[in-house]
């Protein structure tokens, strides 16, 4: 099993231990609705995503390294569950933050680190990733970690929320990954290690 982390963050399974801690920041409707999902409502709630969406392939809990505490989710969706129309070598990537870290860079630092994970380990080609236009700054993650802008928009009728909403398209190519990452000086340090 692969953790990866930087000098700040891991990503790690989610446990079910990590359930209060969902809720806590999953309830906040500032979060949900712009990644497309509604707050959670109770404990059990987050016990059962955790369970069920969380659990499954791709899928990381993002744990802030100063408390050890679970503050939001980074992960990517194979070509039979995006939210686009990719081919099989491809992948859909996706992550939210809790709110009192917003602004601090963290998002950008977790798809970093998946971005490495879905190219160097998976070995997709391209990477897409959406965001709503009204919320610019899930945008500005993926610019940062090299995607670009297709120009594209689309709707995604799986959300949960906004799903009559458009999004805006992004694409990374695994060269262009290579390119970025030759040419990116790291602000932290990034390792992988097996368990």
């Amino acid at each position: 099993m692969y953790h990866y982390e930087t000098d700040r963050i891991l990503l790690r399974p989610w446990r079910e231990s990590d359930a209060e801690t969902l809720f806590k920041y999953a309830s906040d409707p500032e979060v949900g609705p712009r990644a497309g999902w509604p707050p959670h409502k109770s404990v059990e709630e987050s016990l059962q995503i955790i369970r069920t969406i969380f659990s499954g392939e791709g899928m990381w809990a993002v744990v802030w390294k100063e408390t050890d505490e679970a503050i939001g989710c980074v992960g990517y969706l194979p070509s039979t569950s995006s939210n686009l129309k990719i081919e099989s070598d491809q992948a859909e990537v996706g992550y939210w933050i809790a709110r009192p870290y917003w602004g601090m860079g963290i998002c950008t630092e977790a798809l970093r680190l998946v971005i490495d994970y879905c190219f160097g380990v998976k070995g997709f080609s391209t990477l897409w990733g959406t965001y709503f236009p009204s919320n610019p700054a899930s945008g500005r993650v993926m610019e940062k970690c090299g995607f670009v802008d297709t120009g594209r928009e689309t709707v995604c009728p799986n959300l949960e929320v906004g799903s009559d909403q458009p999004v805006r398209v992004m694409k990374m190519t695994r060269n262009l990954q290579i390119i970025n990452q030759t040419c990116r000086t790291s602000q932290t340090s990034q390792t992988c290690r097996t368990k």
